[in-house]
């Protein structure tokens, strides 16, 4: 005889990061803090803004699966969510229901979620913006998912090509979103700081009239040159 799973499994326990140091990631640049990590940490470009007037957003992890066509485990997040939160709810970047509604979003807010976050696609779109929540997706699509299940909260996702641990530390802007794994946020916010301000030289030089990028002068002026 088969044995059937539970249709919501959710895993509590997990520990946020400390306020403070969530805090000090707001208002950080996605581009900063890739650079911060050695290039890398943002979600696929897929993955983008309904509105990139209301993106900016930092908060731990609250993640979540969802099964294709299904929103159990986006429900299950929602129901665990605290102040803050980010929810993250993988969808195996499935593409043709959406994962979330207007309806969903407004309870989000209701509870003080900081953003929302799927490798899946959303619908009422006018509605979702008018929330205030951001909300980052692949796309938009009128069409209806079921509460069927199954649904896991509080685990390990993987999404946009990034995987994400339940309490690491999500940024968003405009360009997009970025995992700062909480083992390393301290270190990241080290680097962080030596990026800002090696930025602020450059775009002063930029200002003054600089054409070119100082460390590429050496690779130039080491480059093989062929005339044709």
């Amino acid at each position: 005889m088969l044995h059937t799973p539970p249709l919501l499994t959710i895993h509590r326990g997990f520990r946020r990061a400390d306020p403070k140091l969530v805090a000090a990631f707001k208002g950080a640049q996605t581009s900063h803090l890739c650079d911060a990590m050695d290039g890398r940490g943002a979600l696929n470009y897929r993955i983008k803004p309904l509105d990139a007037g209301q993106a900016a957003f930092a908060g731990p992890a609250l993640t979540a699966h969802s099964y294709p066509a299904d929103i159990v485990g986006m429900f299950g997040a929602l129901s665990e969510a605290e102040p803050g939160d980010v929810i993250v709810v993988a969808n195996d970047g499935f593409t043709e229901t959406a994962v979330l509604g207007d309806l969903a979003a407004g309870m989000m807010r209701n509870k003080g979620v900081a953003a929302f976050v799927t490798d899946g696609l959303a619908r009422d779109k006018a509605g979702i913006v008018a929330t205030g929540l951001p909300v980052f997706c692949q796309g938009i699509s009128p069409n209806s998912p079921g509460q069927y299940g199954k649904g896991t909260v509080g685990i390990p996702v993987t999404l946009g090509g990034v995987q994400v641990n339940p309490g690491d530390i999500v940024v968003g802007d405009a360009d997009g979103v970025v995992v700062v794994p909480v083992a390393r946020a301290e270190a990241v916010l080290e680097r962080l700081a030596q990026i800002r301000a090696n930025e602020a030289k450059m775009v002063k030089s930029v200002e003054e009239g600089i054409t070119m990028a100082p460390g590429m002068l050496p690779i130039l002026a080491g480059a093989v040159i062929v005339e044709s």
